[in-house]
């Protein structure tokens, strides 16, 4: 079995298990948790529009949302930013490093949404073109270096157009420091099954790189068989850690041969909850950390008996004081009876 620590440029990744970016959920409160859990070697922030944020630059607007508490947060820490610009994306990489310290700048080359692939013509839409890809990549790193710059990408945009070997080769001779393959295409979506077979074959397409693997990974079983029966370094969990966040800590145990911790207990599951309630609250005040918690609550409870009919009361909630009862009421239905929720107001 492989599984074994590897390096991004001079970055380090162990255990060698990374936090998929995912917009709308691999912000500041779940990347804290997850690195509380353990397991996971890098974690990711939600990708980041090059543009937009010279737009905030330029008008003295801030940090976008998604960047929100990068700065004092704990290292390794990757960014992932999107773009078909060379210059917007290099500026951009650049000023990250240099004033945020990011350990990794990651380019989006595999995001299928319409409004980055097909209007704004970036993501997953630039697959075809190999060529762009290995000008955004070279430009990219030069104004990065030595912080290393890694490329996401898909197989290609269809089934008849698999491009990726093209864009591995590319993406390394540009002097980008890892490839992190999806191993769907951008008509699939997230359709059908990651094609675990096409991924591998980009190895042989690598001479000096690092080749991570995305796709299907759902499971303690599933990663302990990808590092089994692929030649990649690394993998990447995207939205099975959604929902079992602490699949990277067990996943982590079983490739050093330790027991595999057991899933959390319902008193585990709700302290957590409740502990990623404040850290939402932090961000973006009690109300509003209200209605996000719509989105997220519902990952906690996850399997559990009444989890549909939490998840529909939850979406109701619209301040503290009537979340934590919903909480209170629900953690008892599953044997967390005679605890209660204290509000937190930030």
């Amino acid at each position: 079995m492989n599984g074994q620590p590897f390096y991004i440029g001079s970055v380090r990744v162990d255990p060698p298990l990374l936090q998929a970016p995912m917009a709308g959920y691999t912000n500041y409160a779940f990347r804290a948790f997850l690195r509380r859990l353990g397991g996971v070697g890098l974690v990711w922030t939600e990708m980041v529009s090059a543009q937009g944020l010279l737009h905030r630059r330029r008008y003295g607007k801030g940090l976008p949302e998604q960047l929100w508490g990068v700065k004092e947060e704990a290292r390794p820490l990757a960014v992932q930013i999107w773009e078909n610009d060379p210059g917007r994306l290099a500026e951009t990489a650049a000023w990250l490093v240099e004033e945020l310290h990011i350990s990794v700048v990651d380019i989006n080359f595999g995001c299928p949404a319409r409004s980055v692939a097909q209007k704004a013509q970036s993501g997953a839409y630039l697959l075809q073109f190999p060529d762009r890809i290995g000008a955004i990549v070279e430009r990219v790193a030069a104004a990065c270096r030595p912080t290393p710059v890694t490329a996401k990408i898909r197989l290609g945009p269809s089934r008849q157009q698999i491009t990726a070997p093209e864009v591995a080769q590319a993406v390394e001779q540009a002097g980008g420091a890892a490839l992190i393959v999806h191993g769907r295409t951008t008509q699939q979506r997230f359709a059908g099954r990651a094609d675990w077979e096409a991924i591998a074959k980009l190895k042989s397409y690598l001479k000096r790189i690092p080749l991570i693997g995305n796709g299907d990974l759902r499971t303690v079983a599933d990663v302990v068989a990808a590092f089994d029966h692929w030649p990649v370094d690394g993998l990447m969990i995207g939205r099975a850690a959604l929902r079992r966040p602490w699949l990277f800590q067990q996943a982590a145990a079983a490739l050093q041969g330790q027991p595999i911790p057991p899933d959390p207990t319902p008193l585990q599951r709700r302290q957590w909850l409740l502990e990623y309630y404040d850290l939402i609250q932090q961000q973006h005040g009690p109300k509003k950390a209200t209605v996000l918690m719509r989105r997220y609550a519902p990952l906690f409870v996850e399997g559990l008996p009444h989890a549909r009919s939490f998840r529909c009361q939850v979406c109701q909630a619209a301040k503290p004081e009537e979340f934590f009862p919903l909480v209170d009421q629900f953690f008892a239905n599953v044997g967390c009876s005679g605890i209660h929720s204290t509000p937190r107001v930030g």
